[in-house]
């Protein structure tokens, strides 16, 4: 992310408006790597200032969002509190071109004497920390301990003295003069990739920051640099730098995906950017939602783990049902053998291990060998034969229903499996949770669990006014369609592919609310990157829902059918209702 020095130093006057002169009234670590401290009396009124450590996270700003606390403060949150609860911000500085924030404060010691305590937000990547330090310059403690033998240049314990981490051998990129940046141009400069040579010289240069300057200065983000380019690269800088800070989120369509402080030309059409009313909403935004669709990823990815592993057992349960009935093919020789023991009963004895004889089934009375199984006598035999064949039949009824089931749950768990790559957020999950906790592959686990509510279908509006329904998973598709659609509405599926049912909610068949309604419906089903999509329509009356039939599952007649090419252009032109 690009939260570099730059960025830092532009966060900087907000939060000094804001908490200077706060006193600390709560101290919480609600996560591993996250400090929240609650302040009162300050310029804008109470805050929750939220600083975190977490790698690739590390940032500091103040949150509006909640957050848990476990039942046991970690430690280092209970000194935090010793010394920090009641003290006042003085000041809050960030050394030059580090991505450092000093906090210090003004506290009480043991003996209530007044003293300055100082917490250090490092927020450098993998290496991010959060350093707690005396009046004296010691380390009272940390949130990542470093000892001398993992950490020798630089380890941090309790009882050390702090320093700074080492200053990288760069100049700072925005407080040099036009005349040194020119001469490290001159010396370092040729040849090399524009966005490389901003990094590797300067101190405070985050990737982001470095394409932008090289694209404003050239017009490309990895435009190799050539003798003659020191000015424009200069005029960039100096026209980036007196541009007034934006907290700007850039966005692929609803999802964040970076953010800085300043409007970006880079990405051109390819992010939106949507600017903020300043940098602590920025990044309580993107961060908060970041974690949000972390977490809605992964109970996606262990409920698409569920989901694979029982279709692969059905999988294999089919292919064993599906063996043991070709078995049951060999059902009727059985029954022949037994026809021709007993018929040539007469030229047997017991322990002959073959019949050999004329076999009367054969058109051409050829010859035929029946084996036979030494310890039995003759009729015995003969009687073996009859009970395989009777207990072939038998099987072959039995598995031909649980071949159809094993078929239908197969079915059914491949319709779950697109269901989850569909799934846009949190409710969509909870939706498909229930509906496997209904058909058994899940235990409910809390029985307390608040009800989500009515199903929240996607509604869109055609280009001649029409309503468009489309269910997000199997139990939105029965609940629109069984519960909720007019028998006199249109009903849209994909022929023969898993999908969404869609409802278009017209009495006659209007063409544009049709072709949209078709066009929703392949987009919206397993079929969403082929051309020619055929998708079927009938009234909604003549939809039903066989007796046992799993959720989504539904047979249709009366069925016209439209051909459809899904296109991402074509849907993001029908207007969805919020």
């Amino acid at each position: 992310m690009p939260l570099d020095a730059f960025f830092l130093s532009q966060t900087l006057p907000e939060l000094r408006d804001q908490l200077l002169g706060a006193r600390v009234d709560k101290v919480q670590q609600p996560e591993k790597d996250v400090l929240l401290l609650l302040l009162r009396g300050g310029p804008a009124g109470p805050q929750r200032l939220l600083l975190s450590a977490g790698s690739g996270a590390a940032r500091v700003h103040i949150t509006t969002h909640e957050r848990e606390n476990p039942a046991e403060p970690p430690m280092f949150c209970m000194l935090l509190r010793k010394h920090l609860t009641g003290g006042r911000l003085l000041r809050l500085e960030q050394p030059e071109g580090d991505r450092v924030l000093l906090f210090t404060f003004a506290c009480l010691d043991e003996l209530g004497e007044p003293s300055e305590k100082q917490l250090t937000a490092e927020l450098m990547g993998r290496n991010a920390n959060l350093v707690l330090i005396d009046a004296q310059g010691r380390v009272l403690d940390c949130l990542h301990k470093a000892d001398p033998l993992t950490a020798p240049k630089r380890p941090l314990l309790p009882g050390l003295y702090y320093a700074l981490p080492p200053a990288q051998e760069k100049e700072n990129l925005f407080s040099l003069s036009e005349e040194r940046f020119s001469a490290l141009f001159r010396e370092s400069a040729g040849g090399k990739s524009g966005d490389r040579w901003l990094v590797e010289t300067f101190s405070g240069v985050s990737p982001l920051l470095a394409r932008e300057l090289m694209l404003r200065a050239s017009g490309g983000v990895d435009t190799r640099l050539e003798e003659g380019m020191a000015a424009p690269l200069w005029a960039a800088l100096a026209a980036l730098r007196e541009e007034k800070p934006r907290p700007v989120l850039l966005l692929e369509g609803e999802e964040p995906r970076d953010f800085y402080c300043r409007t970006l030309r880079q990405y051109g059409s390819m992010l939106t950017q949507r600017e903020l009313s300043s940098f602590s909403e920025l990044l309580d935004e993107f961060y908060t939602e970041r974690e949000r669709l972390a977490h809605q990823k992964q109970r996606s990815q262990s409920l698409l783990k569920l989901v694979k592993n029982r279709h692969e057992r059905a999988a294999r349960k089919l292919a064993a049902r599906t063996a043991e009935r070709k078995e049951t093919e060999k059902r009727e020789t059985w029954r022949q053998y037994g026809d021709l023991i007993k018929a040539n009963l007469y030229r047997m004895e017991r322990g002959n291990a073959v019949l050999r004889a004329e076999n009367f089934y054969d058109p051409e009375n050829g010859e035929i060998q029946v084996p036979l199984d030494v310890r039995l006598s003759p009729q015995k035999n003969a009687e073996r034969y009859y009970k395989l064949y009777s207990k072939a039949k038998n099987a072959e009824k039995v598995l031909t229903e649980q071949i159809a089931e094993a078929e239908r749950e197969l079915d059914y768990l491949e319709s779950v499996r697109e269901e989850l790559e569909r799934a846009i957020g949190e409710r969509d999950l909870s939706e498909i949770r229930q509906e496997l906790i209904g058909q058994g592959y899940l235990r409910e686990t809390d029985r307390r669990r608040k009800k989500s509510g009515p199903p929240r279908p996607l509604v869109y509006e055609s280009p001649g006014g029409g309503r468009i329904l489309v269910g997000r998973n199997n139990l939105q598709n029965d609940w629109l369609t069984l519960k909720t659609a007019d028998r006199n509405d249109f009903w849209f599926h994909t022929q023969k592919i898993h999908g969404s049912h869609v409802i278009a909610q017209c009495p006659e068949e209007d063409r544009e609310t049709m072709e949209a309604a078709a066009l929703l419906a392949a987009w919206y089903s397993g079929a969403r990157d082929s051309a020619q999509v055929p998708v079927d329509y009938t009234r909604v009356r003549y939809v039903k829902k066989p007796a046992g039939a799993r959720p989504g599952m539904v047979i249709y007649t009366d069925q016209k059918t439209l051909f459809i090419t899904p296109e991402k252009k074509a849907v993001e032109a029908l207007k969805l209702k919020k």
